[in-house]
């Protein structure tokens, strides 16, 4: 199991070390700009109050933190927390004049903040490259308060036939798509594979309710 997830933390690590560059412009491609609306819905369920403190993890480019401000008017405050130092300066060269965020490099395994100290925790198409998600699970947890929110995006299972075919037939493009952007295939195919590989809704539910 171990030797399993220091392969993982290799692969993955080497995936978003070839893509960073081009994160935001893939992301668009293989959406169709979607992904915002997804971001933007995510944060309007998350309903957040002023002067609250959210830690986004895996946070790539900070659509997140951005999203998250803006809804409550820069009176709060976000930790951005990515294990990949070219994403997070990306992060910060988009949003660096906003005051009230802080970037750390480092994995969701392992948080460097105290007990009970956010209002809200995030995690956005990022849960499904950990290494270990109970390990993450029970950090976010530690780290919310009391009555905290935790809050993820991901991608899972397509229940309707008709748009799972359609995500099928969709999905062997993505690797051409990052070919053609990054000069790399691999990188989408372990997206398209990661993705396949997942939980379902049902089975992380289940995750998330045992702790």
């Amino acid at each position: 199991m171990q030797t399993y997830r220091d392969n993982k933390a290799k692969v993955v690590s080497k995936v978003f070390e070839d893509v960073f560059k081009n994160y935001d412009i893939m992301n668009d491609l293989m959406s169709l700009g979607v992904h915002r609306l997804w971001k933007k819905s995510f944060i309007e369920w998350l309903n957040p109050y002023k002067n609250t403190k959210l830690v986004d993890v895996a946070s790539g480019t900070g659509d997140i933190a951005k999203l998250y401000l803006e809804k409550v008017g820069y009176s709060g405050n976000v930790w951005c927390v990515d294990e990949n130092k070219g994403m997070l300066n990306i992060s910060k060269k988009k949003l660096g004049q906003i005051n009230n965020i802080k970037w750390h490099c480092g994995k969701a395994e392992k948080l460097p903040f105290k007990d009970n100290e956010f209002d809200y925790y995030t995690i956005s198409f990022g849960i499904r490259n950990v290494n270990n998600i109970n390990t993450v699970l029970d950090e976010a947890f530690r780290v919310l308060k009391p009555g905290g929110k935790f809050s993820c995006l991901e991608f899972s299972k397509v229940r309707i036939d008709i748009l799972n075919k359609f995500y099928q037939l969709y999905s062997r493009s993505i690797p051409k798509i990052g070919k053609w952007i990054v000069g790399k295939s691999e990188p989408y195919e372990y997206l398209v594979k990661s993705i396949k590989e997942f939980y379902s809704q049902e089975e992380l539910l289940k995750l998330m309710k045992k702790k």
